[in-house]
């Protein structure tokens, strides 16, 4: 939870400690973190901004994910403070967030018991310079992590975050939202490799792409030094596409 907010640092929001309900009992510090990922420089890319370095400030100057604390006069629910940060770090909305999992236990942070509910969201690399925080900077991912240590428990955050995600790649369209608006059919399977880290073949590849009601021709063509290829956007409101077998299966 990283950034001048929440546990990033920084105090809750005013309305964080309320007692509506005249609940006499301690609670827990609640954030949100979101793992952002987009394809930089031919390699799958992970957003992580600076900690602050105040008085008081757990991890001075670490990195971190992107987070913060629950403003339960701002956020409606998880997803909205979700978007809320995602928004805050990038300056874009994304094309695809998705609930990874809760971590929570008395250690993880010093300030004191804390629990935070992880997001993953993904990104097209056309976005992904667009508005970033003074704070940010996107990190290529070496294995199931970085390298730089990450503060509080987002090395292991990041480490569930790249494995959901190369899981589900293996049998949903998930790659598709990495893309830009345009794109030729072998930058989408490039984008997979990148992903999944290993080669896929061609025809299979394209097989079940155009077979899947994900992706639609436009009527312009990418010219290059070789014969100009057949250009491609996401249908309008296409949602994720779960194939029948994974890319390790043969089709």
């Amino acid at each position: 939870m990283a950034g001048r907010q929440g546990q990033g640092g920084g105090t809750p929001s005013k309305g964080q400690g309320r007692d509506p309900a005249g609940l006499d009992f301690p609670r827990p510090l609640t954030t949100v973190d979101v793992v952002i990922f987009t394809i930089r420089l031919d390699a799958l890319q992970v957003l992580l901004v600076r900690r602050g370095h105040g008085d008081g400030e757990p991890f001075p100057d670490a990195f971190a994910l992107p987070g913060g604390f629950v403003d339960v006069d701002k956020d409606a629910d998880l997803d909205a403070c979700a978007r809320r940060k995602l928004a805050e770090k990038t300056g874009v909305v994304s094309p695809y967030l998705e609930q990874l999992g809760s971590w929570g236990s008395a250690h993880r942070d010093p300030r004191g018991w804390s629990a935070t509910h992880a997001y993953f969201a993904l990104i097209p690399a056309s976005a992904a310079e667009a508005a970033l925080a003074a704070d940010a900077q996107w990190f290529p991912l070496a294995g199931l992590g970085v390298t730089p240590k990450l503060a509080f428990d987002h090395a292991e955050i990041l480490q569930a975050a790249v494995q959901r995600l190369r899981n589900k790649v293996e049998y949903t369209s998930l790659p598709a939202y990495l893309m830009p608006e345009e794109f030729t059919l072998p930058e989408l399977q490039r984008t997979y490799e990148i992903v999944l880290d290993r080669p896929l073949e061609k025809s299979a590849f394209r097989t079940r792409m155009l077979s899947a009601d994900l992706i639609e021709p436009i009527e312009k063509m990418r010219k290059g030094p070789n014969r100009p290829a057949q250009l491609y956007r996401l249908k309008p409101a296409a949602t994720p596409v779960y194939f029948a077998r994974t890319f390790n299966a043969p089709e």
